[in-house]
């Protein structure tokens, strides 16, 4: 199947860029999220829960502040990367000679897909009562470690680069974003997509569509940390190289990376 007739169909435009009807119903939070979020609260917060006449008070305020908090706090970061994605693919358009020709339309798509993820995530937080964060002032040269707008190559490098990230970050988030049912959906949505073009970059390169230990395939020291931890192994006390040998086992999943991990990568790449 043609590549972008395949990126459209695993993209839902409308979804991200309609308003109505979703996204008045975001800020209502799911009471099976809710409970499934429990296993997370801190010690000392459920230790109070623990006290049935201050329980009732804490369901009703405290543990839907923690849950709002970490819900926004996962969208904001998510804002960020996706911040990063968009500027980087439109300056990567408007360079002179640097896609060629047959490549643009993918970028292109990309593109378009990121300004909707942005525009989507912006419109949850306001939503929600948060003011959205400020697009940071990005530098694609890390400090001059790259030249990704007069070199395609590298282009191609550091686009992989943040897909890579965005698809572990996205799931180091989900049980962050659990509590709302809607912007769990989108969460999950975004994820796939953002899936789907890190494995169109990878095969760019010439690499495999997935992610074989903590290699990212041809890649520069300096991404080290978007695959740090993708050598594991182990699943649910299950190893999978005993079966399927180390490179199968560890790409049948990818690993998450945590909002901390997440941002530090980011961090690279803004003044």
């Amino acid at each position: 199947m043609n590549i972008l007739k395949l990126l459209d169909k695993l993209s839902n435009d409308k979804f991200f860029t309609t308003e109505a009807t979703r996204l008045e119903t975001i800020t209502n939070m799911s009471t099976w999220g809710k409970k499934a979020a429990v296993a997370s609260v801190p010690l000392g917060l459920g230790a109070l829960m623990a006290t049935p006449a201050q329980a009732e008070t804490l369901d009703k305020n405290t543990s839907a502040s923690f849950f709002k908090s970490a819900l926004t706090d996962a969208l904001q970061l998510a804002l960020v990367l996706e911040y990063l994605e968009n500027e980087y693919y439109a300056l990567g358009l408007a360079a002179p000679a640097l896609i060629p020709n047959a490549d643009r339309p993918v970028f292109m798509q990309i593109s378009k897909h990121e300004s909707a993820h942005v525009g989507f995530l912006k419109s949850t937080l306001t939503s929600l009562g948060e003011t959205p964060g400020a697009k940071p002032t990005f530098d694609f040269t890390a400090g001059g470690n790259f030249m990704p707008f007069t070199d395609y190559n590298q282009f191609l490098v550091l686009a992989q680069a943040f897909e890579d990230t965005g698809v572990r970050a996205y799931k180091g988030q989900a049980g962050n974003v659990m509590s709302n049912k809607t912007v769990l959906q989108a969460a999950l949505q975004i994820h796939s997509v953002e899936a789907r073009h890190a494995s169109q970059v990878r095969r760019m390169r010439a690499n495999k569509g997935w992610i074989e230990l903590a290699n990212g395939g041809n890649m520069p020291a300096a991404t080290n940390p978007v695959y740090a931890g993708e050598d594991n192994v182990n699943q649910a006390g299950f190893n999978t190289s005993t079966a399927f040998g180390a490179a199968a086992g560890s790409a049948a999943y990818d690993e998450i990376l945590t909002g901390s991990e997440a941002q530090a990568i980011a961090a690279l790449f803004i003044v």
